[in-house]
């Protein structure tokens, strides 16, 4: 059995857990400082081995992950970089779910000592993440590009509120995206864009959405794709309305200076759902033959019963994402040495993956899932 060690036991890191655990091949330890957490884990899954452990303590983390073969962390991005040189010390490959761009580069450099075979493998959730792969294999099918958008969103199936939102996941990793700045490449141009700008509005399924600027989504592809590529750009969709609120609060109000305070009113204003729905889709535009084409690729994921537990879209799509490119190195799939980028892993192994499984929207990979392709009817041509 593989040994792996995830730290962090909240929605995500214990759906991560279980899927790994349930799968029979991986033997699970989950590390967290919370209590409460790691007692539900293990009432739910007593297959998983928990340890109580504050995870800013580097001298214990190197002994906890001494012996494993990787690291997952569902923790907050500002303690990844430890986590990244405990593992590297320890000799075992690294993975994580951030988004922060700046955590990811001093990953990258932490990377530049790994020894054989250990990897460092940062962004596997959702986006940044699949949605990387996703429109990386489609650029692979042009001769020469012009664009790549990418689309993201997870909302509630049942807005209800003012900001026709819910709470699907970090609080704190929302905040991000809505407040630091955003990279993207505008004519040719490797350029900043400011989170909650660019606002594009478009019909879905009869439902009219909105997207817009929110960091991180992008992962690497602009270094990947710099050069190469006249526009390339990742927007969050929410429902419409959402973006003018937003901008009300973080900018109007500069709540974006005062994170700490917006996270505790949005916690306590904005009630969390399991009731949730995933959108995903990526636009390529470019020559194949000499003919400018566009190919796209789109996907909705809903919430869902698994394993007799309810998991929420989020959980599923994230925790898929980051099992499958652990599975992939487990099988030897994805191997060498140091940083390997989202766009690295082959979307055929990813989605032929028991757990990539869950993105294919032409079978459900055996589970509750319910997948449907989606059809988009544009109200604004996309920035």
């Amino acid at each position: 059995m593989h040994t792996v060690a995830i730290l962090g036991s909240g929605k995500i890191g214990a759906a991560v857990a279980k899927l790994l655990s349930w799968s029979g091949d991986y033997k699970v330890t989950v590390a967290d400082m919370h209590q409460r957490a790691l007692h539900r884990l293990r009432e739910s899954c007593p297959d998983i081995e928990t340890v109580s452990l504050d995870l800013r303590d580097e001298g214990r983390l190197v002994e906890l992950l001494s012996g494993k073969e990787m690291v997952l962390s569902a923790c907050p991005f500002h303690v990844n970089a430890g986590i990244a040189r405990a593992a590297l010390e320890a000799g075992c490959s690294y993975f994580d779910l951030t988004e922060d761009r700046e955590t990811t580069r001093s990953i990258q450099q932490i990377a530049g000592d790994a020894r054989e075979g250990q990897l460092f493998m940062p962004q596997c959730g959702l986006a940044p993440g699949f949605i990387s792969i996703l429109a990386y294999q489609l650029c692979r099918s042009f001769d020469s590009l012009d664009s790549v958008k990418m689309r993201v969103g997870a909302l509630p199936q049942f807005p209800s509120n003012m900001m026709m939102y819910n709470l699907t996941w970090s609080t704190d990793g929302l905040i991000n995206e809505y407040c630091n700045p955003c990279e993207a490449i505008h004519e040719n141009r490797l350029t900043e864009v400011l989170a909650l700008e660019g606002l594009e509005l478009f019909s879905l399924d009869g439902k009219n959405y909105e997207a817009f600027n929110t960091s991180g989504g992008l992962g690497t592809l602009c270094e990947t794709l710099k050069g190469k590529v006249r526009n390339l750009n990742y927007k969050t969709v929410r429902y419409k309305g959402h973006q003018y609120l937003m901008q009300f609060l973080i900018n109007e109000l500069h709540m974006g200076k005062y994170r700490e305070a917006l996270r505790e009113i949005l916690e306590s204003a904005i009630p969390i759902t399991l009731q949730d729905v995933t959108l995903i889709f990526c636009t390529v535009s470019g020559w194949i033959d000499g003919k400018l084409t566009q190919r796209s690729s789109a996907r909705k994921i809903y919430s869902a019963e698994i394993h007799g537990e309810r998991w929420s879209s989020i959980q599923i799509t994230t925790a898929a994402a980051i099992c499958a490119v652990v599975d992939l190195k487990a099988q030897g799939i994805l191997s060498g040495r140091g940083f390997i980028r989202q766009e690295s892993v082959p979307c055929d192994a990813f989605m032929a993956n028991r757990f990539g499984r869950y993105y294919d929207v032409s079978t459900d990979g055996g589970h509750e899932v319910r997948i449907e392709p989606i059809m988009i009817t544009r109200d604004e041509e996309a920035s």
